[in-house]
């Protein structure tokens, strides 16, 4: 099998419809197929085949497809990169999964130069038109490589690795199964339109939206990045029915004055973070389209579970586990917990990724027995429902007393001048860590009454102490709030 597979598939079947658009761009799924055909053939006159990893810095734009399908219809290898890394990790990346081409888009070529320079990686820079017309003079390869299920398809690197970069491994069969999943739940088909807000480069942009779309023979519809005012437009202009966000994007939506009536939008789906229950109600009662709130990681392609609409749904919840996929609680013995006990999440299916490239110490301790440890505390109900209490990591520890930061950002946002909120533990001589919020505000409030207002609603060890006010928290390319850059590195004490 062969991810690229698909793509040829849907071609055959809807040749002329439109796949691809950003704004007055547009490709149709039988220009993705010859495109894409024609970088394989650039490639193979590159001396690229089977295996060799091909890196890839492309923001969203329909090329990224093109060069997407074109590597994995050779039987190469995509590494899909953040065309906002520096040059030091560019280099990183590059070295430690050893790509011998960096596809880039020429905004980013200084950078990306940089990046290769010291690497065995060449350099290729994606410029609109010039790239179609030099395709124009390459033959095409028309045969798409034969692939085994277990086949990598992608290297991930995580975004929040420290140290050493941990590539995560997914296959051919793993991106392939999780996107015939997401399509299948959401019900897309060919009169979808799937609004193109997440990150290609990411796995949640690339499996939910690129791949699932492809699959289902729908369009998608492209940002270059996430602007409210933006996506309002092209929801309303592309007649979008599928909305596909983070956290981050739906408060957006929210705190925009021109934002209006949403219920032409057949699927909203939330993941990436934990999605705050007082977001959701606010979304939902605004814009008259219910959430549906999933769960997975880049190790998990990423899905892992979802809601389902209707009376399938719980709101706060995770919902339970997709097709094929089983999901425990456990406690630090590996063995399952109770329902209702607080403990680790594991997976384990045929999403879980094949590892983690060249670092077989790694995936021995993330995967066990075929299990894949998400490092995500988390509790399921008598039904079955699965509910993210917070990353092990981020536990709080004040005085003995166990603080789940979740829990009180989640209190936070109840406030309705808190528009983004952060948690964390910073050192205190004699409790061990103190508690802090870092809050983004929509509209005025003390620190005195903020801190009034949550103490009233947890217990006393529970509340933060320590508040600070910023204008914007720092974000992920996916929209995840990084906690670690509110952090010191030397003496995990809050930044200046």
């Amino acid at each position: 099998m062969n991810l690229a597979d698909r793509l040829h598939a849907a071609a055959d079947r809807l040749g002329g419809r439109a796949v691809l658009t950003l704004d007055e761009a547009e490709l149709t799924y039988g220009a993705l197929e010859e495109l894409s055909a024609r970088l394989a053939g650039l490639l193979r006159c590159r001396g690229i085949g089977p295996g060799d990893r091909v890196a890839i810095m492309l923001p969203n734009v329909p090329e990224f497809g093109v060069v997407y399908y074109g590597v994995l219809r050779l039987g190469a290898v995509v590494v899909p990169l953040d065309p906002l890394l520096k040059r030091r990790e560019i280099s990183a990346y590059l070295g430690d999964c050893g790509a011998t081409l960096l596809i880039a888009w020429h905004a980013f070529a200084e950078t990306a130069e940089a990046g290769s320079a010291g690497t065995k990686a060449d350099c290729f820079f994606v410029v609109p038109g010039e790239f179609r017309r030099l395709l124009r003079g390459v033959a095409a390869e028309r045969e798409i490589a034969s692939m085994a299920a277990d086949a990598t398809a992608v290297i991930h690197y995580t975004s929040g690795t420290t140290g050493r970069p941990k590539g995560i491994e997914l296959t051919h069969a793993n991106l392939g199964g999780n996107a015939a999943t997401v399509a299948r739940m959401h019900a897309l088909g060919v009169d979808d339109v799937v609004l193109g807000a997440l990150p290609l480069h990411h796995t949640f942009g690339q499996t939910c939206s690129l791949n699932a779309t492809v699959h289902a023979g729908a369009r998608l519809t492209l940002l270059r990045r996430f602007e409210a005012g933006r996506a309002l437009e092209v929801v309303r202009r592309d007649g979008v029915t599928v909305f596909q966000g983070v956290p981050t994007m739906f408060i957006a939506l929210l705190d925009h004055p021109g934002a209006s009536d949403l219920s032409m939008l057949r699927v909203c789906a939330s993941g990436g973070a934990a999605l705050p229950l007082d977001v959701l109600r606010a979304y939902e009662a605004r814009f008259g389209c219910e959430i549906i709130e999933g769960y997975g990681l880049s190790e998990t392609s990423p899905v892992a579970a979802t809601n389902r609409g209707g009376r399938h749904r719980r709101p706060g919840s995770i919902g339970w586990p997709i097709r094929d996929v089983e999901m425990k609680v456990v406690g630090e013995d590996g063995r399952e917990l109770p329902a209702g006990a607080i403990g680790e999440i594991v997976v384990r299916g045929p999403n879980v990724m094949k590892g983690y490239w060249n670092d077989p110490e790694a995936t021995a301790e993330a995967v066990q027995d075929g299990w894949f440890h998400t490092g995500d505390l988390g509790r399921v109900d008598e039904d079955g429902y699965f509910f993210l209490v917070d990353r092990r990591r981020d536990v709080i520890i004040r005085g003995g007393y166990t603080v789940y930061p979740r829990e009180v950002e989640e209190v936070l946002y109840e406030h309705p001048a808190v528009r983004q909120a952060a948690v964390i533990g910073v050192p205190h001589a004699g409790l061990g860590e103190e508690i802090e919020a870092v809050v983004a505000l929509r509209a005025p409030v003390t620190g005195e009454e903020l801190r009034d207002f949550v103490r009233e609603r947890v217990a006393a060890y529970k509340y933060p102490r320590r508040l600070s006010f910023v204008d914007e928290l720092p974000m992920s390319p996916t929209g995840k709030i990084l906690k670690r850059a509110l952090l010191r590195p030397a003496t995990g004490g809050r930044s200046g």
